[in-house]
């Protein structure tokens, strides 16, 4: 997906459609979806979900073959950084800190569409 002779337009597509797959995924785990790529200086959050009175921040990464690196071991320590600043963000904005529960998940996407072999990681990064 992020091949350099990819086109950033085909990355961002292919990405959102990956996203859009996590998140039926998740909703057929029984999460509810709140909010889709939550932007801020810090950076971005894929998608964030409910699980029961748990906020879920959701970091999505796919690859088309696992034969060099997962898409779980793709996140470096710097994205981890950027992904917890963005959350705490979010908590912030939203006056959510004190009020409610949450964790950071990554959905792990390997292959294509059909099939697509999917990890779930629950608490897959600690704030």
């Amino acid at each position: 997906m992020n091949h350099p002779s990819t086109p950033p337009s085909d990355r961002r597509s292919t990405g959102n459609a990956f996203e859009s797959l996590a998140i039926a995924y998740l909703c057929r785990q029984g999460l509810t979806p709140v909010m889709r790529n939550y932007h801020c200086r810090s950076g971005e959050i894929d998608a964030i979900m409910k699980d029961e009175q748990t906020l879920v921040f959701v970091e999505v990464r796919y690859r088309s073959h696992a034969d060099f690196i997962s898409p779980l071991e793709s996140i470096t320590t710097r994205k981890k950084q950027r992904i917890i600043r963005t959350a705490r963000h979010f908590l912030h904005y939203y006056r959510l800190t004190e009020k409610v529960a949450s964790r950071i998940d990554v959905i792990g996407i390997n292959g294509g569409f059909q099939p697509a072999k999917i990890t779930w990681i629950r608490n897959a990064i600690s704030a």
